[in-house]
């Protein structure tokens, strides 16, 4: 089987959560350029149409469902829509998630900790649970969770979202070895500074831009399609040995320091003797 065969989703249906815009859009429209049907979930039906006519100009079925993924009950409605319509799921991307808001630790609520928590952690696992015993049953599944690289760098006032996607990776990691005997593979990819409406006012604003692409060894935003394209490979036989992975798209942010630090240490000079 050739590369280009390995990395063909025909045949397959897909559920994408957050699927509206940035990554979520891109993933569809990649997985459907693959050969795929897709669901696209979201909370605006006028953002999925655009997104589902994407995948449609691929000549593949598109399925526009609109749901609010901290809901359990429009979770399990959306799940039995997709499998009446587009039969079995083969691939779930969860992708909806984002910080929701910014505050100090000892400033959040119980109310914003569980906001953050349903929508970035709990979901995912209520779609897991949903999705993953059918694919478990046929030996055959990828789940692909959308984490980030908050788990890798404490980052200030966002502290409930990177408890979550901290939460996300052990979850992952769970399902990869409870499930992989089953056929079913779980993995994360982490993006950081991705080009989407999420980091709208650091792009917009070039201090912003500057201290956050400073902490970035590409120097660059990436785009949503360099994100789908990881989880694209994720899903597709390409990766068929790969499992409990976290993989970054950060631009190598994870093992970076910042500029003013990197200009402190090259002043310090190794102890005599020293390899």
């Amino acid at each position: 089987m050739s590369l280009n065969d390995r990395l063909q989703l025909r045949g397959r249906a897909a559920l994408v959560t957050g699927a509206s815009r940035g990554i979520g859009a891109a993933v569809a429209g990649m997985f459907a350029a693959a050969g795929a049907d897709v669901a696209v979930l979201g909370r605006s039906r006028r953002d999925l149409d655009s997104v589902a006519a994407t995948v449609r100009s691929h000549g593949r079925q598109a399925l526009v469902v609109e749901c609010d993924v901290t809901d359990p009950a429009q979770i399990e409605a959306s799940c039995t829509t997709v499998e009446e319509r587009l039969g079995r799921v083969h691939i779930l991307v969860n992708n909806a998630g984002g910080p929701v808001f910014q505050a100090p630790v000892l400033h959040i609520r119980d109310d914003g900790w569980d906001r953050v928590h349903n929508l970035n952690l709990t979901s995912a696992f209520r779609f897991v649970r949903r999705l993953a015993p059918a694919m478990a049953e046929r030996r055959e599944g990828s789940i692909v969770n959308i984490g980030s690289i908050a788990v890798a760098r404490p980052w200030p006032e966002i502290a409930a979202y990177g408890a979550a996607k901290a939460g996300l990776r052990h979850l992952t990691q769970a399902l990869a070895g409870e499930l992989g005997r089953r056929g079913v593979r779980v993995n994360t990819v982490s993006p950081a500074w991705i080009a989407t409406a999420v980091n709208h006012a650091y792009i917009g604003d070039p201090d912003l831009s500057e201290t956050a692409l400073d902490m970035v060894p590409l120097g660059r935003w990436a785009t949503p399609d360099e994100v789908a394209t990881v989880v694209t490979w994720l899903a597709s036989p390409a990766a068929s040995f790969v499992t409990g992975a976290d993989i970054p798209v950060d631009g190598g942010f994870a093992v970076a320091m910042p500029s003013h630090a990197r200009t402190t240490l090259s002043r310090v000079r190794p102890p005599e003797g020293a390899a």
